[in-house]
């Protein structure tokens, strides 16, 4: 969408097309239909952009809540825009480290001002595409909160008067998705310049240890048990070297390097009577030995993220698992002794080892009535299967 199609979608007329081709999908009409039916009374382009509103709303809701029906999107932005729930938790933080102002340097659609105006902050906002500012202005608007935005080069901005700096480096190129940081834009050195200063980055979860610079803090963060990013934090926001922060739907949870003791502290030792699995974030953040020591457990192998424990825990930091039995390793014993037990619905659960459940699933070929869980994984260097329940 051109701005200034974008611009029309905000004047009264505009709005009253978005609200019939909403009315529209929401009745059940297909893209081909509405589009039809919008057009007899404005031009396709205009049609096209209300109807892609319309769907990119209802794309975002997994997102972005209730918030999404009022908002605007470009299909890119969209993708790179913080889940609220985690534009939340940052947001919060940065208003506990006593962040009065801050300026997002690369704003795009605006959600994480969004998040930050909620939690009381004065944010301005800057980006290069001119339809991205003109959105991220409609956003806060649109939700009744205030902050400035603007169209400039986040690498010429001066920044030096707000308390915090944060930034979310763009990770597509021409090819698409890049996970060179060299390749981001603005790019890795200057995302190291910026974190000389008080600020938060927003990066990949997949960011390598060693390429986080001395003194800076990395987060990781996983929302209802999937792993969404990391975020650098810089200066006085720097509190410790690594933390995994989990929420789910009891709330958020955080561990850190603090909280670890280290694998020889909690060693290696055969499957007990219970198995966890850390979450996302916790192995990203490498503090499986934190979850370790939290349940009194140690782990199974050393190159594999699986604690054992003798006793039953509740953790916001992994599921956890009653072993039930050792099961064969090998595909046709496995086989057998599935059947054996009346299995027909499998969850297969590996880690460490080379299958792939879908295809193994397909080929156990089970018919049975009962629910089992079984997990693939190594324990001291060996392939082993184990028949599991949920806690």
């Amino acid at each position: 969408m051109d701005l200034e199609t974008f611009r029309w979608l905000l004047t009264d007329d505009g709005q009253a097309l978005l609200g019939e081709a909403t009315a529209l999908v929401e009745g059940g009409a297909d893209a081909l239909s509405a589009g039809s039916a919008l057009r007899r009374t404005t031009s396709g382009d205009r049609a096209a952009a209300a109807l892609t509103q319309v769907d990119l709303r209802s794309r975002a809701v997994s997102k972005l809540g209730a918030d999404a029906a009022r908002m605007y999107f470009t299909p890119d932005a969209l993708e790179q825009a913080t889940r609220l729930r985690v534009a939340t938790h940052r947001a919060g933080r940065a208003a506990a480290f006593g962040a009065r102002t801050l300026v997002d340097l690369g704003c795009g659609i605006g959600g994480d001002l969004v998040a930050a105006a909620r939690a009381g902050i004065v944010c301005a906002g800057v980006d290069l595409d001119p339809v991205r500012v003109a959105m991220a202005e409609a956003n806060l608007a649109a939700l009744g909160l205030p902050g400035a935005v603007q169209v400039a080069d986040a690498t010429t901005v001066d920044h030096a008067g707000f308390d915090l700096a944060f930034a979310d480096p763009a990770r597509r190129g021409g090819a698409g998705r890049t996970f060179r940081v060299e390749d981001w834009s603005p790019p890795w050195s200057w995302v190291e310049g910026l974190l000389t200063r008080d600020a938060c980055v927003k990066v990949a979860p997949g960011i390598p240890h060693d390429l986080v610079p001395t003194g800076v803090e990395a987060e990781w963060v996983s929302d209802e048990g999937e792993v969404k990013e990391a975020a650098l934090w810089s200066g006085r926001t720097a509190t410790v070297a690594r933390r995994a922060t989990v929420i789910g739907a009891g709330g958020l949870a955080t561990l850190t390097d603090e909280d670890d003791p280290g694998l020889g502290a909690v060693g290696i030792r055969p499957v007990g009577g219970y198995l966890y699995e850390p979450d996302g974030a916790v192995i990203r953040a490498g503090l499986v030995t934190a979850v370790a020591a939290g349940v009194g457990g140690a782990l199974v192998d050393p190159k594999i993220a699986y604690v054992t424990a003798d006793r039953a825990f509740r953790s916001p930091f992994a599921r956890g698992y009653r072993v039930l039995e050792p099961l064969p390793y090998r595909e046709k014993p496995l086989k057998a002794a599935l059947r054996e037990r009346n299995v027909g619905r499998l969850t297969i659960k590996k880690r460490g080892v080379d299958v792939v459940p879908e295809a193994l699933r397909k080929r156990l070929a089970l018919q049975g009535d009962a629910e089992a869980t079984i997990v693939l994984t190594r324990v001291a260097g060996e392939g082993t299967a184990l028949l599991v329940e949920p806690l």
